[in-house]
């Protein structure tokens, strides 16, 4: 072999090298990529539950509201029947205590 072709079989050798190198880092990079798009889907995947997660909160809280105002309107309803119902009281013992003062006044006369 000449001089020239030790340095071309040198070269070859160099490359073949360099195209090994390359195609080891290739798949390495590959291989992150991958590996950072399964944590991307992951992630997104968890962000998704979350959402769902508080959106079903929310509901949760919102039917719970809607039930405590309910039972707020039971109790303003209670309420208002038992002011009608004390207000009626109040006006029946005026009532009678007006009939006796009458009757007292009537018996006096009367005798």
């Amino acid at each position: 072999m000449t001089k020239e072709e030790k340095r071309i079989n040198d070269v070859d050798k160099r490359v073949d090298n360099l195209e090994t190198k390359f195609e080891m880092f290739m798949r390495a990079q590959d291989e992150r990529f991958n590996v950072f798009m399964q944590r991307q889907n992951e992630m997104a995947t968890d962000i998704r539950e979350l959402r769902q997660d508080m959106k079903d909160m929310q509901k949760d809280f919102y039917s719970k509201m809607d039930n405590m105002d309910s039972k707020i309107d039971g109790i303003g309803k209670h309420v208002q029947n038992l002011t009608v119902a004390a207000m009626v009281g109040v006006d029946t013992s005026v009532i009678a205590v007006v009939v006796m003062v009458g009757t007292m006044v009537y018996t006096i006369l009367t005798h």
